[in-house]
Formats: structure tokens, sequence, C-alpha cells
């Protein structure tokens, strides 16, 4: 079932405003997903990057949120394909994984993100003392995950188009 499409409130507290537009930015990624097949979700449409695929970008996605809120800001272990250096963009490559249980995934790990924010203070800072990003705010973290799932959420948006016209933001 995809997330419903909601803005936040016009008037409300800054968290209700940053976990409302990141929420529905992660719901405008399973819409981008309705109804596709798999074939297309694992299909390569930009010639110059490959592993931009709708498959990819929600691996991506939600390996990009275990970085921010588990990794940077709690300071939890370095794990996941994004750590690795060999081959770089890992967390990308996904060709042997249904797009079903990619969003699934996805879906989990937002949860997991939003307990984590719901937790704690927008002031707090990250832990890890590994990475210089987590000297950010939670409030910076949240803004950068806003911006983060937006732009690629656009891309998905371009990627459904060039595969079946599909078009659409609501």
């Amino acid at each position: 079932m995809t997330p419903s499409r909601i803005r936040p409130p016009f008037v409300a507290d800054e968290r209700t405003q940053l976990v409302g537009w990141l929420d529905m930015q992660r719901a405008i990624v399973h819409y981008k997903c309705e109804e596709l097949s798999e074939a297309d979700a694992h299909r390569q449409v930009l010639p110059t990057s490959p592993l931009m695929t709708v498959a990819g970008l929600v691996s991506h996605l939600r390996w990009t949120e275990q970085c921010w809120f588990e990794v940077l800001f709690l300071g939890r272990p370095a794990d996941g394909p994004q750590f690795s250096e060999d081959p770089e963009d890992a967390d990308m490559m996904v060709d042997d994984v249904p797009l079903a249980q990619l969003l699934e995934e996805y879906e989990r790990q937002c949860a997991v993100s939003n307990e984590i924010i719901s937790a704690h203070s927008l002031d707090d800072v990250g832990r890890h003392s590994d990475f210089k990003s987590a000297a950010a705010s939670l409030r910076w973290m949240l803004i950068h995950m806003v911006e983060e799932t937006a732009r690629h959420a656009g891309h998905l948006d371009t990627i459904r188009e060039l595969l079946d016209g599909e078009t659409g933001y609501y």
C-alpha cells in the first residue's frame, strides 16, 4: 500500500513540518513505483548512469536513511553497502532484488528513522566520531533528508516517464 501523500499543516511546530515534508517525499517514492513491472523497475534508461534505476534509487534511499539516522546520528556501526569501498555505489546494485522487497525494506527503515527522530531533540547532534557529517544537528539531518529524498523522487519521476509515460505528483 502506498503511503498517503499529504502535505504537513500550514501552521505547525517545526518537527511536525519537517517530518511531514519528509514523509510526503517518501510517499512520492512509493507512488512512482506503483504498478511498475519488475523488468521496468530494473531497466536502465540513462546511458551515462546505468545504476540509476527505480530499484537502485529505492535501495539507495533506504541505505541513506540508515546512514544518516542510525550511523551518523546514533553512532551505530557503519554497516551496509554504502560503506563499501569496492564497488562504489554498491547500495544501488540490486538487479536480483524484487522491487516489492526494496520498497518494504525502505518503508521499515523510514519507520526506524521516524522513531529515532521522535526520541531526540532537533538540537541534538550526531555521535559517530569517524564521520565529519555526524557533527550536524538532527534538524540539519532532517532538512538534508527532505532535500535528498525530494531530489531522488524527481529522478524517479523522470525515469518513470521515460519507462512508460506515467507522470504526476499526486
